[in-house]
Formats: C-alpha cells, sequence, structure tokens
C-alpha cells in the first residue's frame, strides 16, 4: 500500500513500464504482486499466512482510486487470492467512508465480497478528524471518536479484524481503555505524537 514496491506496479500513475509487468489495467499491472504471492505460498507452504495491504490511494494522490469500479476490483483482487494472499488489509484515509456508490462496504468490505478472505479494516479508527491535515499543521489534533460505527461494520461481517495506528501511538493504552469502555480516558491524537512514542 502507499507507493512501496508492490503498490507501484498496480497504480498507473506511477507503473508505465511496456513489458509484462505494466498495462492498462489494474488486472495487467497486478502481475508482479501476484507473481511475488505465489512465490512466497511455495517458500512458506499452505501453513503460513500471507497478509497483503492494499489501498486504493496514493500518499501523492488521496483522490487516486485504483479499481473505480466493483468489476475493476474483481480484476485486481482475485488473481491474488488464488496466487495465495489468506488475509487482505484494506487501507483507506477514513475506515466509515464506503468505497463505491450504491453501497455502504468500505474497502475491507469489498475485498472481503470479491475475495471471500478474512480482511482488515483501517483508517482514522478512533480520531474524529482525516489524519491528512497532520502532515500539514504542526498543531493538528484529533480527539476520539465513537466507536458505534466500527462495531456496526464489524458485527455485520464487513471485515474480521481491525488496524489501529494514530490512536495507539497517542496512547498506547487504548486498546485496554476500550475494552473496559473508559471512553472518557482515551487522548487526544496530536501530530507532535509522530516524533515520539507515548
Amino acid at each position: 500500500a502507499h507507493g512501496y514496491l508492490i503498490d507501484q506496479f498496480f497504480w498507473e500513475g506511477m507503473n508505465h513500464r511496456t513489458d509484462e509487468f505494466g498495462g492498462k489495467t489494474i488486472k495487467e499491472r497486478s502481475k508482479f504482486a501476484v507473481e511475488v504471492v505465489k512465490a512466497m505460498r511455495k517458500a512458506v507452504g499452505p501453513d503460513f499466512v500471507i497478509i497483503l495491504r492494499l489501498s486504493q490511494w496514493k500518499q501523492q494522490d488521496y483522490t487516486a482510486k485504483l479499481a473505480p469500479t466493483p468489476a475493476a476490483m474483481e480484476d485486481w483482487i482475485l488473481p491474488l487470492t488464488d496466487a495465495g494472499v489468506d488475509i487482505f488489509h484494506g487501507s483507506q484515509r477514513r475506515y466509515w467512508e464506503p468505497e463505491f456508490e450504491g453501497s455502504d462496504l468500505n474497502f475491507a468490505g469489498w475485498l472481503k465480497k470479491i475475495s471471500g478472505q478474512p480482511t482488515i479494516t483501517v483508517g482514522s479508527v478512533g480520531l474524529d478528524k482525516d489524519f491528512g491535515d497532520v502532515f500539514t499543521n504542526s498543531e493538528f489534533k484529533s480527539s476520539p471518536a465513537s466507536l458505534d460505527e466500527l462495531v456496526r461494520r464489524y458485527e455485520r461481517g464487513d471485515f474480521d479484524l481491525v488496524a489501529v495506528g494514530r490512536a495507539i501511538l497517542q496512547d498506547p493504552n487504548w486498546v485496554k481503555k476500550v475494552q473496559a469502555e473508559k471512553y472518557n480516558e482515551l487522548s487526544t491524537f496530536e501530530a507532535k505524537s509522530l516524533a515520539s512514542l507515548s
């Protein structure tokens, strides 16, 4: 995800190759990732879990969408599933946003629907603001947010696991506080948290 090597092959804004690893479609541009996953599966065998983190957006372009439709997403995800991915980690900026019109499924929800595999959701979990401003505003703060929508989607079966980043970076006891329902004790995330661990 987010511009690392495999992700660079997926995105037409980065992959300008004219060989077998390039192409006009996301399916064509997925060949490198498929080959990597197949090689991993061969090396580790059937009992080792392979997790692949994916994102539609890019750090250089928050509006990028590798698969603009569910059909394009199938062309992207099914070959990766067949190659041996066990769990898809669907990264998006705000987990509560629908991936496509006509459905409230988020990115992880669509990954699960298409692949049939377990998924991980992530994206501003526990924060009341998009994290994008954190990189341009040193005074950025985001208060703790309700987890009701996250729980609703989880209980509906949209995803199987939740990744939490910035909220835990700010407050390493975040999980314990949430488990104990001590929501009033959750800390406000501040940009300066990126400079050091709490």
